[in-house]
Protein backbone atom coordinates (compact mmCIF):
# COMPACT_ATOMS: atom_id res chain seq x y z
CA UNK A 1 0.00 0.00 0.00
CA UNK A 2 0.90 3.58 -0.78
CA UNK A 3 1.53 5.46 2.77
CA UNK A 4 -0.94 6.23 5.20
CA UNK A 5 -4.43 4.73 4.29
CA UNK A 6 -4.28 5.93 0.82
CA UNK A 7 -4.91 2.57 -0.83
CA UNK A 8 -3.63 1.28 -4.02
CA UNK A 9 -3.55 4.30 -6.76
CA UNK A 10 -1.91 2.49 -9.33
CA UNK A 11 -0.88 -1.00 -9.55
CA UNK A 12 1.28 -3.07 -12.30
CA UNK A 13 0.63 -6.91 -12.65
CA UNK A 14 2.94 -8.88 -14.32
CA UNK A 15 3.12 -12.85 -15.37
CA UNK A 16 5.79 -15.35 -16.43
CA UNK A 17 6.34 -18.83 -17.22
CA UNK A 18 8.93 -21.12 -18.75
CA UNK A 19 8.02 -21.84 -22.24
CA UNK A 20 6.87 -25.22 -23.42
CA UNK A 21 9.55 -28.05 -23.73
CA UNK A 22 10.77 -28.53 -27.13
CA UNK A 23 8.49 -30.13 -29.99
CA UNK A 24 5.20 -29.43 -27.43
CA UNK A 25 2.69 -26.76 -28.47
CA UNK A 26 3.56 -23.59 -27.20
CA UNK A 27 1.72 -22.51 -23.21
CA UNK A 28 0.33 -19.48 -23.30
CA UNK A 29 -0.88 -17.82 -20.19
CA UNK A 30 -2.99 -14.40 -20.21
CA UNK A 31 -3.82 -11.77 -17.92
CA UNK A 32 -7.52 -10.84 -17.75
CA UNK A 33 -8.96 -8.08 -15.58
CA UNK A 34 -12.94 -8.24 -14.94
CA UNK A 35 -14.39 -4.91 -14.25
CA UNK A 36 -17.94 -4.91 -12.19
CA UNK A 37 -20.00 -2.04 -11.44
CA UNK A 38 -21.23 -0.53 -7.53
CA UNK A 39 -24.55 -2.25 -8.50
CA UNK A 40 -23.13 -5.77 -9.62
CA UNK A 41 -20.02 -6.16 -7.86
CA UNK A 42 -20.19 -10.00 -7.96
CA UNK A 43 -22.42 -9.91 -11.18
CA UNK A 44 -21.23 -10.47 -14.65
CA UNK A 45 -18.26 -7.93 -15.44
CA UNK A 46 -19.07 -4.36 -16.99
CA UNK A 47 -16.11 -5.27 -19.26
CA UNK A 48 -13.13 -7.87 -19.46
CA UNK A 49 -9.30 -6.35 -20.23
CA UNK A 50 -7.00 -9.12 -22.37
CA UNK A 51 -5.38 -10.28 -25.20
CA UNK A 52 -3.51 -7.27 -26.22
CA UNK A 53 -6.43 -4.51 -25.39
CA UNK A 54 -7.11 -1.83 -23.05
CA UNK A 55 -10.42 -0.49 -20.84
CA UNK A 56 -12.10 1.64 -23.02
CA UNK A 57 -11.42 4.40 -20.78
CA UNK A 58 -7.94 3.81 -20.64
CA UNK A 59 -7.25 3.12 -16.81
CA UNK A 60 -6.70 -0.57 -17.65
CA UNK A 61 -3.92 -1.73 -20.49
CA UNK A 62 -2.51 -4.86 -21.01
CA UNK A 63 1.11 -4.08 -22.14
CA UNK A 64 2.90 -6.71 -22.98
CA UNK A 65 1.22 -9.81 -24.00
CA UNK A 66 3.55 -13.08 -24.22
CA UNK A 67 2.08 -16.30 -26.23
CA UNK A 68 4.96 -18.39 -25.43
CA UNK A 69 6.97 -17.71 -22.48
CA UNK A 70 9.99 -16.65 -24.06
CA UNK A 71 11.96 -14.13 -22.44
CA UNK A 72 13.82 -12.85 -19.34
CA UNK A 73 11.86 -12.72 -16.21
CA UNK A 74 8.11 -11.44 -16.51
CA UNK A 75 6.81 -11.55 -19.77
CA UNK A 76 3.34 -10.21 -19.74
CA UNK A 77 2.36 -6.91 -18.33
CA UNK A 78 -1.15 -5.57 -16.97
CA UNK A 79 -1.38 -1.46 -15.64
CA UNK A 80 -4.13 -0.82 -13.37
CA UNK A 81 -4.85 3.07 -12.71
CA UNK A 82 -7.14 2.28 -10.33
CA UNK A 83 -7.64 6.21 -9.40
CA UNK A 84 -8.79 7.18 -12.76
CA UNK A 85 -11.53 4.61 -12.49
CA UNK A 86 -15.37 6.17 -12.92
CA UNK A 87 -17.53 6.39 -9.94
CA UNK A 88 -19.30 3.91 -10.88
CA UNK A 89 -16.76 0.89 -11.12
CA UNK A 90 -16.40 -0.40 -7.34
CA UNK A 91 -14.39 -4.00 -8.09
CA UNK A 92 -11.48 -5.30 -10.40
CA UNK A 93 -10.62 -8.90 -10.45
CA UNK A 94 -7.74 -9.88 -12.34
CA UNK A 95 -6.84 -13.38 -13.33
CA UNK A 96 -5.08 -15.69 -15.69
CA UNK A 97 -6.53 -17.92 -18.45
CA UNK A 98 -4.29 -21.21 -20.01
CA UNK A 99 -5.00 -21.35 -23.24
CA UNK A 100 -6.14 -25.41 -24.48
CA UNK A 101 -4.46 -25.77 -27.55
CA UNK A 102 -2.57 -29.09 -27.11
CA UNK A 103 -5.14 -30.46 -24.77
CA UNK A 104 -6.23 -30.07 -20.96
CA UNK A 105 -2.82 -28.10 -19.36
CA UNK A 106 -2.86 -26.95 -15.85
CA UNK A 107 -0.76 -24.60 -13.87
CA UNK A 108 1.40 -27.65 -12.54
CA UNK A 109 2.28 -28.58 -15.36
CA UNK A 110 3.59 -25.25 -16.68
CA UNK A 111 6.92 -24.59 -15.41
CA UNK A 112 8.05 -21.53 -13.21
CA UNK A 113 4.80 -19.96 -13.45
CA UNK A 114 4.58 -16.63 -11.09
CA UNK A 115 2.68 -13.61 -10.80
CA UNK A 116 3.45 -10.47 -9.39
CA UNK A 117 1.77 -7.45 -8.31
CA UNK A 118 3.51 -4.08 -7.68
CA UNK A 119 2.67 -0.66 -6.75
CA UNK A 120 5.66 1.16 -8.01
CA UNK A 121 8.92 -0.67 -6.54
CA UNK A 122 6.80 -1.88 -4.20
CA UNK A 123 5.87 -5.74 -4.42
CA UNK A 124 2.17 -5.77 -3.06
CA UNK A 125 1.64 -9.64 -4.12
CA UNK A 126 3.51 -12.58 -5.46
CA UNK A 127 2.30 -16.18 -6.10
CA UNK A 128 3.75 -19.28 -7.80
CA UNK A 129 -0.20 -20.82 -8.30
CA UNK A 130 1.04 -23.70 -6.55
CA UNK A 131 -2.59 -23.92 -4.36
CA UNK A 132 -4.30 -23.77 -7.61
CA UNK A 133 -1.76 -26.27 -9.50
CA UNK A 134 -4.54 -28.43 -10.69
CA UNK A 135 -6.68 -25.87 -12.54
CA UNK A 136 -6.62 -24.11 -15.33
CA UNK A 137 -7.02 -20.50 -14.78
CA UNK A 138 -7.53 -18.84 -11.47
CA UNK A 139 -7.72 -15.52 -9.77
CA UNK A 140 -5.00 -13.64 -8.53
CA UNK A 141 -6.17 -10.49 -6.82
CA UNK A 142 -8.93 -8.51 -6.46
CA UNK A 143 -9.09 -4.60 -6.20
CA UNK A 144 -11.96 -3.23 -3.82
CA UNK A 145 -13.20 0.70 -4.25
CA UNK A 146 -13.18 1.71 -0.13
CA UNK A 147 -14.41 5.63 -0.47
CA UNK A 148 -14.50 7.78 -3.73
CA UNK A 149 -10.45 7.83 -3.78
CA UNK A 150 -9.17 4.53 -2.02
CA UNK A 151 -8.70 1.34 -3.61
CA UNK A 152 -7.88 -2.16 -1.81
CA UNK A 153 -5.37 -5.32 -2.47
CA UNK A 154 -7.00 -8.46 -1.40
CA UNK A 155 -5.10 -11.95 -2.63
CA UNK A 156 -7.61 -13.80 -4.47
CA UNK A 157 -6.43 -17.57 -5.28
CA UNK A 158 -9.10 -19.17 -6.29
CA UNK A 159 -8.68 -22.35 -9.31
CA UNK A 160 -11.23 -22.89 -11.62
CA UNK A 161 -11.30 -25.92 -14.15
CA UNK A 162 -13.09 -23.74 -17.06
CA UNK A 163 -11.91 -23.20 -20.63
CA UNK A 164 -10.49 -19.80 -21.05
CA UNK A 165 -13.80 -18.47 -23.24
CA UNK A 166 -16.18 -18.93 -20.35
CA UNK A 167 -13.36 -17.54 -17.64
CA UNK A 168 -13.86 -14.17 -17.81
CA UNK A 169 -17.84 -14.83 -16.99
CA UNK A 170 -17.12 -16.60 -14.16
CA UNK A 171 -13.75 -15.32 -12.46
CA UNK A 172 -15.89 -12.35 -10.53
CA UNK A 173 -18.38 -14.52 -8.36
CA UNK A 174 -18.04 -14.18 -4.79
CA UNK A 175 -15.47 -16.18 -3.40
CA UNK A 176 -14.63 -16.50 0.53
Amino acid sequence: MSGLNKGVGKAEVTLKWDPSPMGSPAHDLDLVAGVYTADAPYGPPAYLVHFDSRSPDGTITLNRDSRTGQGFGYDEAMTLELTRLAPRYARVVVGVAIQQRGGRLTFGQVAHTGVRVREGYTDLLEDDFSSVSDATAATIVEFTREGPEVWTLRPLPVGFDIDPGDFGAEMGARHA
